[in-house]
């Protein structure tokens, strides 16, 4: 039997947010007592594998922990306990809200993602005019991002990660953004993306439609615990009745 090959392994997952809670200056300063800090934990001990081609959907309602584990798998966040192995492989996060510098201009951003990515100036430079024509955007390109409607910068989210591509690729509920024809292209691109069956793909998403149609395996995630793992057509079933 011929022994998978993963892109992608976690071990003991936790992750822990600090949360200070509100003390007055006059008090922090005559209490001989230190503020109290507490810690939730958002990921409890999450295990898993992907295999190197796969495309893994991971569910869960809200506050399950599912983007936070998909930014500890970007190296966005650490882990408080346990390990995450990708094995050398290159990884791109799609995701409303991450990365851009606000004051930069959307090509001055393409240049600094793609370097963040790993990729050499020259490289990105050599994919600029694609990467610009996909996202549509005309002369905004060259304003400052915090002029961007939600649209426009997840057009130029998506162009960036799509047009410089990685071998793993997460992508955090972004197809759901965007025009209808924007949603109609992207939705193409990322199947187009996804065919590669070198390239690794995670997605996190609430649409059940989403999951449905492109992805080979689920990881359900209940309160920051793997609830269960299998294939999509084993598990989105349940996760839907358990969801009614």
């Amino acid at each position: 039997m011929e022994s998978k090959e993963y892109a992608i392994e976690v071990e003991n997952l936790k992750i822990r947010y600090r949360c200070l809670k509100k003390v007055s200056i006059r008090k922090s300063l005559f209490s001989p007592k230190k503020s109290k800090v507490e810690t939730f934990e958002a990921v409890k001990g999450i295990s898993f594998k992907v295999p190197k081609g796969e495309i893994l959907g991971i569910i869960g309602k809200n506050g399950s922990g599912k983007s936070t584990l998909l930014r500890a798998l970007a190296g966005i966040f650490s882990a408080d306990e346990g390990t995450i192995d990708l094995h050398g492989h290159s990884v791109s996060l799609l995701s409303i809200g991450v990365g851009f510098q606000k004051k930069l201009s959307g090509r001055e951003n393409i240049l600094l993602s793609g370097i963040l990515l790993g990729f050499t100036e020259t490289q990105v430079r050599e994919k600029m005019d694609e990467i610009i024509a996909f996202s549509e955007l005309g002369d905004f390109i060259d304003l400052p991002v915090k002029t961007y409607s939600s649209g426009m910068y997840s057009k130029l989210a998506f162009s960036i990660t799509a047009i410089l591509e990685t071998e793993i690729m997460l992508v955090d509920e972004v197809l759901s953004v965007g025009d209808a024809k924007f949603k109609k292209k992207s939705f193409k691109k990322m199947r187009q993306l996804i065919s590669n069956k070198e390239r690794t793909v995670v997605i996190v998403s609430h649409n059940s439609d989403t999951i449905n149609r492109l992805c080979n395996s689920v990881l359900w995630i209940h309160d920051g615990l793997v609830k269960m793992q299998g294939t999509t057509q084993e598990v989105m079933p349940k996760y839907e009745e358990f969801m009614a």
